[in-house]
């Protein structure tokens, strides 16, 4: 289970000013200019490219991924960003919430194949603290997913902090096996935002034959040799990378690049996870175990993650305090409402507002249905928790209109009725009514939640009509 929480020790973040960078594409060899922009609270993170009409805007959302070859790369409505995941990965470890990413190309600058000159950049353009409070998901129980083609997983288990462990295995003596843990995001900028992207010979070869790689060079990619280099392989690379004279060092890694970290491919992996996991668009407290991690793995990981989340968001029982005076007690509710008992179903009314209501219902062992339903194992029949719903749904109507005592609401439509778990004499039901589509010519769609202790018990979606009573 995940659960949303307002943390009020920490505020959103954006960055002070616009601050801006440049260098060339890794795949196009094109010179790209990218600008941070300030951003509202509650924005997120989103792209927007400034080299196409209207400048479009696309979301960092974990539903737009349409590509993880080479990196992670988003869509909508046929415009794209590639290798997105660098500058997510320099946003989350700056801890900046809201930012606006404006690119003149399809890429980001690849810079040295890290994060630094992004992170770099936040640095310069300072951090802003922002009024409203930082939403985090608290992990609460083990979430998983296994790919079966690479043997990739990745886990997440409860945690005071966002954490992150990477294990790399690629079966190879050059590489061999390594881990990197971040045990907090502070140490991002430190100890992991300089971790540079790598790849083997092999892979620079056959990107080489498809035309990619264009901006690529030998400083900004680590490329580790895992296979005899002919002179023929020689030639190529000196023509791609633009060099006189290409070796392998001792370390079996290509010319003669130094390594920051003895495991810095794992603590790549590292910020390419976190950059992918931003795609969820909320922050996370939990620790993420990632075994061989890779674009794919981590972005599936990422839709199972934002389903989840989603989800419980739109689950989460309302925050009431019974102690206080209700909004509207039973008697005022039959002023309102033509039912009477042993027909209605609405004890209070605890909140209202244009477009929402909270109603109660204590349900005890006195009700009447319960001799039926069951005589041995009350309980509290669904077709009823539906029917105390479109009551409070009916309060919020009528509450539209200034004499709501000549009015009646009958209920069209009832779609997506579930019934999750059983209610019984001694629970307290508490009815969340939300409009899902404004008031029109006195009809109302609504959606409609029952929660006992937390825990929603049934959900439906309701059509109804406000219809004016006929004088006798």
């Amino acid at each position: 289970m995940i659960f949303l929480k307002k943390n009020k020790m920490n505020k959103q973040r954006t960055i002070s000013k616009s601050v801006s960078l440049k260098g060339v594409g890794i795949h196009s060899g094109n010179e790209v200019n990218l600008t941070f922009k300030p951003a509202a609270e509650d924005f997120g993170y989103a792209f927007c490219r400034t080299d196409l009409p209207g400048k479009p805007i696309i979301e960092a959302d974990v539903n737009y991924v349409v590509s993880t070859k080479r990196g992670t790369t988003l869509e909508k409505d046929g415009v794209n960003i590639q290798t997105s995941e660098h500058v997510l990965a320099a946003l989350v470890g700056m801890e900046v919430d809201n930012v606006l990413i404006e690119i003149d190309s399809s890429e980001p600058p690849i810079m040295d194949g890290s994060s630094k000159y992004f992170v770099e950049a936040i640095i310069k353009a300072g951090i802003k603290e922002q009024i409203k409070e930082r939403n985090e998901y608290i992990v609460k129980d083990v979430i998983s997913y296994y790919d079966e083609e690479s043997g990739s997983d990745i886990t997440i288990i409860p945690s005071k902090y966002y954490e992150v462990t990477t294990m790399v295995d690629f079966g190879t003596k050059i590489l061999g096996t390594q881990n990197a843990t971040m045990k907090k995001l502070s140490q991002f900028k430190d100890e992991f935002a300089e971790a540079r992207t790598f790849s083997f010979l092999h892979e620079i070869e056959m990107l080489l034959e498809n035309g990619l790689i264009k901006g690529g060079d030998l400083n900004n990619a680590i490329v580790y040799v895992d296979k005899e280099l002919s002179e023929q392989t020689m030639e190529k690379l000196k023509k791609a990378f633009n060099k006189d004279k290409i070796s392998v060092k001792s370390n079996g890694i290509l010319d003669n690049l130094t390594l920051h970290y003895p495991n810095e491919a794992a603590r790549h992996k590292l910020l390419d996870v976190i950059g992918d996991l931003a795609l969820i668009g909320t922050r996370i407290k939990g620790k993420v175990i990632a075994n061989k991690p890779g674009h794919y793995v981590n972005t599936m990981f990422g839709k199972k993650l934002s389903s989840i989340i989603k989800n419980e968001k739109r689950n989460i029982a309302p925050q009431v305090d019974l102690t206080k005076p209700p909004v509207m007690d039973v008697n005022q509710i039959m002023k309102v409402l033509p039912h009477r008992p042993p027909f209605l179903f609405m004890d209070k009314i605890l909140e209202i507002s244009d477009s929402h209501i909270i109603g109660l219902k204590n349900v005890t062992m006195n009700e009447n249905f319960f001799q039926g339903h069951f005589p041995e194992q009350p309980i509290f029949p669904g077709v009823l928790q539906i029917e105390a719903m479109a009551q409070a749904g009916g309060v919020l109507i009528l509450n539209t209109v200034p004499d709501p005592e000549n009015y009646l609401t009958f209920f069209a439509k009832i779609d997506n009725a579930k019934f999750k778990y059983p209610v019984v004499p001694g629970d307290t039901l508490i009815f969340k009514l939300e409009l899902l589509s404004p008031l029109r010519r006195g009809i109302v769609h609504m959606k409609g939640q029952a929660f006992v202790d937390g825990k929603l018990t049934s959900e439906a979606e309701l059509l109804a009509k406000i219809i004016r009573k006929t004088k006798s």
